[in-house]
């Protein structure tokens, strides 16, 4: 639409030849908008006499052209670019309170569209006080979060195309190209090919939001896999009938999603005890197993965690899977962080056993420069997964049903997001050469800080050090280690994270962002110490129970071996 406003010099105007200098100057002085058509560039005349000007009236949505987005596009590029160039000068701990954020902005939501330019100050205004930046070189909590900018290129094709990708149909390229990239990734970490779709294979990968999310399901395809195997022993007996007896298997280690899985799917949990490397033995499961069948119970599914969030301890797959293919039980394995690291031939040895498994899974959006969310999750059975989920109504139905994947199937929502763009472009955009050179980093930074705890006596390495996480403690007790985590927090210097291991309370040190350099680790151990001094002088409840080594070779064989 177009307005016409007075000026004070002449302008050249592109006018139809069908309008004369009159009506012309009668639809300038007309209040009215005109349609555009009426200054269509078909003629060229100089009007002297009239002193108007058309010009472009601007649209109230204040982003409703591809124009109009091109330059905020730009412009939100800028922004991103320069937040993650200068990261490192922020806190990496938010410092705000509860609450901040509702006495920054309205109560309620505008009536007018704003401008982009108000939205963008309101960036650092109002969001960046309240966060936590994951991606700085001195964040060292929980484990890493993927970004790069070829992830974020592929978030952006994603968030444009904008389908919802829950049957072939539906976009095809969505459901295919998820397909091709899940084999590519299972081969990059050697999976069986017993995981892989291949060409007609009845195995096969997909993508899900979280290791969380993986968990659930497959432990509700497990349960009614069990509970159709019974229901062919005995027609008459009901699901429900069946269900109490269910019975799954995880240990005191693994993630606290495990313990949710059981409560969404209403199946019985035990916790098992790990050894003295934390980790879950298959004598262990075999004995709980033999107890629960005794009373009557079905041993149904266990949860093997390849890298438990408290210590990095890897489950013994190869003792838990034999017993789990000897009982006809499912087995998942979680390697949530871990997996990413199986694309070196150095740490391959750490899956050695998923051969037994049912289902596996990792989160290259954790170690793999994947943005979140990306949880890769591999079957070895589809009709299981398929089995467990599958409804039809009509408005779904396609004409290529059965000859192509339909994800919704393989999942608990019927929407899904074109997540497959992003690790294909991070794939096609690192190559593997350059994600292997990125995880051996990361484990050559874990290992120096490493060094650096082992050469201060105040302090004790807890865990073998396999991958990027050091689990250390002051030689003192839990409350002068929690009041070390306290301190370090509060300097807002660095940020890392405690947890419990066999009652004692340690610290987490875990290498996290990309751009992590030794130099950020030596500042990270200096801050360390300086907050140690405040409480070390009384620090020796514990002696020093000695130091754990990352074998003669450093190879993870060496880190996990028996004994």
């Amino acid at each position: 639409m177009f307005r016409a406003k007075q000026v004070t010099r002449t302008l050249t105007l592109r006018l139809t030849i069908h309008y004369t200098v009159l009506e012309i100057e009668t639809v300038l002085k007309s209040p009215t908008p005109r349609p555009k058509s009426l200054y269509s560039p078909c003629y060229e005349r100089t009007l002297q006499a009239t002193g108007y000007i058309i010009f472009e009236e601007e649209d109230e949505t204040k982003m409703a052209t591809s124009k109009e987005f091109r330059v905020a596009g730009k412009d939100m590029v800028d922004v991103i670019c320069n937040y993650l160039d200068n990261i490192e000068e922020r806190p990496p701990l938010s410092q705000v309170r509860p609450g901040y954020l509702k006495d920054l902005i309205p109560s309620e939501a505008p009536e007018k569209p704003e401008s982009w330019e108000d939205v963008r100050k309101d960036i650092e205004r109002v969001i960046m006080p309240g966060v936590t930046h994951w991606h700085s070189p001195h964040f060292h909590a929980y484990f890493p979060t993927g970004n790069s900018f070829p992830s974020i290129l592929g978030d952006m094709l994603s968030n444009a195309i904008s389908c919802i990708g829950f049957s072939w149909i539906a976009s095809p390229a969505c459901t295919e190209l998820e397909t091709v990239v899940m084999d590519w990734l299972g081969k990059m970490i050697s999976l069986p090919e017993t995981f892989l779709a291949g060409e007609h294979g009845l195995g096969g990968g997909v993508i899900q939001g979280s290791a969380s999310e993986s968990t659930v399901i497959a432990l509700l395809a497990a349960k009614m896999r069990m509970i159709r195997k019974q229901q062919e022993i005995d027609p008459d007996l009901d699901q429900f009938d069946i269900l109490p007896k269910l019975v799954a298997y995880t240990s005191d280690q693994s993630h606290s999603s495990v313990n949710r899985a059981s409560m969404i799917s209403s199946v019985r949990m035990r916790v098992l005890p790990t050894d003295e490397r934390n980790a879950l033995r298959g004598d262990t499961l075999i004995e709980a197993m033999k107890t629960d069948k005794k009373k009557g119970l079905l041993p149904t599914f266990v949860c093997a965690t390849l890298g438990t969030t408290n210590s990095l301890a890897f489950d013994r797959l190869s003792e838990i899977g034999p017993a789990c293919e000897d009982e006809d039980v499912w087995l998942h394995v979680d390697a949530a962080y871990a997996g990413s690291a199986f694309i070196c031939p150095e740490y391959r040895s750490l899956l050695n056993g998923v051969e037994y498994a049912s289902s596996f899974n990792f989160n290259p959006h954790k170690f793999l420069r994947v943005n979140f969310d990306l949880s890769a999750m591999w079957v070895k059975d589809k009709r299981d997964i398929v089995g467990a989920f599958f409804t039809d109504p009509v408005y779904l139905q396609h004409g290529h049903q059965g000859s192509v994947e339909d994800y919704r199937h393989w999942q608990i929502p019927l929407g899904r997001r074109f997540r497959a763009l992003k690790l294909w472009f991070v794939l096609r955009m690192f190559g593997v050469e350059k994600l292997q050179e990125h995880i051996r980093h990361q484990v050559k930074l874990a290992r120096e800080f490493k060094a650096l705890v082992m050469s201060d006596q105040r302090f004790t390495i807890e865990a073998e050090v396999i991958l990027g996480l050091v689990c250390f403690r002051l030689k003192g007790t839990n409350t002068q280690n929690k009041e070390l985590l306290d301190k370090i927090n509060k300097s807002g210097k660095i940020h890392m994270i405690g947890t419990e291991l066999k009652g004692r309370y340690i610290l987490r040190f875990a290498v996290c962002a990309a751009t992590t350099e030794s130099c950020h680790i030596l500042y990270a151990w200096q801050v360390i110490q300086d907050c140690a001094i405040e409480i070390c002088d009384g620090a020796n409840g514990y002696k020093n129970g000695g130091t754990l080594s990352n074998g003669t070779d450093g190879t993870a064989e060496a880190c996990i071996s028996p004994d």
